[in-house]
């Protein structure tokens, strides 16, 4: 008997800063497998070099992004990839991410994750998003909402979990329920 296997998959993450992506996307490697791509490592990697929103961060970043993660899928790697949508972001990147991951054969599935204003703001300063070197001063945060720095085009979603309440791991399991995921063995 042939055993179906599915294409390998991108799992698409985004939502608002704060949120609670990066934790719910680790909760969702662990229950398929899929190896964590999360945008600060790209974003992390440029900042060592280039200013934040400059030029030639904004064009690397972006061309890093659409050249590993389609070289990863095609290879047969699955992916979940975590992403902030803010102005510095071209509009057309997750159109050109999903045609590129098609062109290896891999799918793109969108999930959303969302949270409320007030649970944003109180995670925005928690320790933990400080030693990671993700926004954690509450001021800045205000202020590019303010100046409309996360200003950017609906993103389509498969799923959504609202994370201003519930646990990261049971909105992981419904992330990967709503997406029929395969889960890890």
């Amino acid at each position: 008997m042939a055993t179906f296997t599915a294409p390998p998959a991108l799992v698409f993450l985004h939502g608002p800063v704060g949120a609670g992506k990066l934790t719910i996307a680790r909760e969702l490697a662990a229950l398929t497998g899929f190896a964590l791509f999360h945008n600060h490592l790209v974003v992390d990697t440029l900042l060592a070099l280039f200013p934040f929103g400059s030029p030639a961060f904004v064009r690397h970043r972006e061309r890093l992004w659409l050249e590993l993660m389609p070289e990863a899928i095609g290879a047969g790697r699955s992916l979940i990839f975590t992403f902030a949508p803010e102005k510095t972001v071209s509009t057309s990147f997750p159109t050109a991410l999903a045609h590129h991951i098609s062109l290896v054969g891999g799918r793109v599935r969108f999930a959303a994750v969302t949270c409320d204003e007030t649970e944003i703001e109180r995670r925005i300063s928690a320790p933990s998003r400080r030693e990671t070197g993700k926004l954690s001063d509450l001021g800045t945060y205000r202020r590019l909402k303010h100046e409309k720095a996360f200003a950017y085009a609906p993103l389509p979603a498969e799923v959504t979990a609202d994370a201003t309440a519930t646990p990261p791991r049971i909105s992981a399991i419904a992330i990967a329920a709503g997406l029929s995921l395969p889960l890890a063995r």
